[in-house]
């Protein structure tokens, strides 16, 4: 008798259910090649349900190639079904492998993580509602792999406005998100051996994204001023030099025109690209966004932005630009990543930009993150006094805690998570050259509330003088 249990409570429907036991059985090798199946009618009696849906199960293991019939001789287990197991493999659910531990009780600081509560829902919805009935058909047909233009335009008029960036719409790729802007620079720029020059510390995805691609990766320190161009090698020949200038991840420094120009004036006599990630300089507070690099050199930086930390992360939506020479080979190998980028969202997002919701919402925003950084600041002088240092707030959504009597383990951040519900940020995680910065933490505040901001404050303290 072949016992199927069978779960009447589980929304895996009864067919499903029995074809799967059964799948499972051939090919673990529990049934082996010539053993005979109970018949539909036998097995629906055993296990109390309809035989159609015995016969629906069997059809569907029929239809796979996992059991055949002989006429006159009933349902046998197919040749060829079994499948070995590889010892070697062990099955885990990534949920225990994930490091991010959900818990509704984590205060978590995590940088870059804008307001997702202020989301202009309403706007978008009705932009959203507007494009889908008027526009023409063609929109929900196949794109082109560089983007709507309607998007590249309004965006090359906006970046123009707002940091002095100077570009044709032909010179934009609309990309998925700035990862994937990222991608595209490693792909078309990047071979094995290559070398690139790269601020440190610097974000470690984008460290493993262009070692990925099989380059060598040559540390450059950064400083309150961002990337030291003084330290920049004379005996290097780089693809390209990698940089934030308008707001340097982690550390928050902002590049001055002298070393801009150095760097340029560098890049020139290495023959050398520059890329430059302005991943969130909207959000600068006490004065207008600084103007881009790519504005004095368009012939020599490949520029990247994003609208994750301006609107939202799940819009997936970034840019690249690039000097003129490479646009061709670059929308060649958009293409083959992913086609295009979504168009209704790009159309929806270019006329967000061109009613000026996209600059309102922007002002609404660096109101309330430059009230949560000003209420963190306030809430870390009051519980830490002189034993800290805070820098790297003048723009963006984060800043950086140097505590002048703690050096900062992984074990001790665990620690901090499992026992105290407060998540922090090592700078030493995103270093190159380590055991620089082990006395220093980055705090995101931007989707944090004051409660929570308060609070967060607290338990660290409370952590900090239990583990030290």
């Amino acid at each position: 008798m072949l016992l199927i249990p069978i779960n009447r409570s589980s929304d895996i429907p009864l067919i499903r259910q029995i074809y799967q036991y059964i799948r499972e059985q051939i090919l673990n090798g529990s049934l082996k090649s010539g053993d005979k199946l109970p018949s539909t009618r036998e097995l629906s009696s055993n296990l109390n349900v309809s035989r159609n849906v015995t016969l629906s199960a069997y059809d569907q293991l029929m239809a796979e190639g996992f059991i055949v019939t002989r006429k006159g001789s009933g349902t046998f287990i197919a040749e060829g079904t079994y499948l070995r197991n590889d010892k070697g493999y062990l099955h885990t659910d990534i949920s225990v492998q994930d490091n991010e531990i959900e818990c509704n009780n984590i205060i978590n600081f995590r940088s870059g993580i804008p307001a997702l509560d202020f989301f202009p829902r309403k706007t978008w919805a009705k932009l959203s509602n507007i494009i889908c009935y008027e526009s023409s058909s063609s929109i929900f047909g196949y794109g082109v792999p560089e983007g709507r233009i309607e998007l590249r335009e309004v965006i090359s008029q906006y970046l123009y406005k707002t940091r002095r960036v100077f570009c044709q719409p032909e010179q934009i790729i609309i990309t998925t998100g700035a990862v994937q802007a990222l991608a595209l620079v490693s792909k078309l720029l990047l071979s094995p051996e290559d070398e690139v020059l790269i601020e440190d510390p610097i974000t470690n995805d984008i460290q493993k994204m262009f070692k990925s691609s099989g380059a060598s990766l040559y540390p450059i320190p950064v400083d309150d001023n961002g990337i030291r161009t003084n330290l920049l090698p004379t005996n290097k020949k780089p693809k390209f030099i990698f940089f934030t200038p308008s707001h340097q991840f982690p550390l928050g420094g902002t590049l001055p025109a002298q070393r801009q120009i150095q760097l340029i004036n560098y890049a020139r006599k290495v023959d050398s690209y520059l890329v430059e990630d302005d991943y969130d300089s909207e959000f600068r507070y006490e004065h207008c966004p600084v103007s881009s690099i790519q504005g004095l050199a368009p012939e020599r930086v490949l520029y990247i932005g994003s609208f994750s930390k301006i609107l939202s992360p799940a819009l997936r939506m970034g840019y690249l630009i690039l000097p003129m020479h490479l646009v061709k080979e670059c929308r060649k190998v958009k293409h083959y990543l992913d086609l295009h980028t979504p168009s209704l969202d790009q159309l929806i997002l270019a006329q967000f930009i061109t009613k000026g919701h996209l600059e309102r919402h922007i002002l609404r925003m660096k109101r309330i993150y430059k009230k949560r950084r000003d209420y963190l600041i306030a809430q870390l002088k009051e519980t830490f006094s002189e034993s800290i240092n805070i820098s790297g707030y003048s723009t963006g959504l984060h800043l950086i805690v140097e505590f002048k009597k703690v050096e900062f383990t992984k074990d001790m951040i665990q620690y901090i998570l499992r026992k105290y519900d407060v998540k922090i940020y090592l700078v030493e995680d995103h270093t190159i050259e380590k055991g620089k910065h082990l006395n220093k933490v980055i705090l995101g505040y931007g989707h944090l509330s004051e409660d929570e901001i308060k609070e967060g404050i607290n338990r660290l303290y409370k952590a900090l003088k239990d583990a030290t």
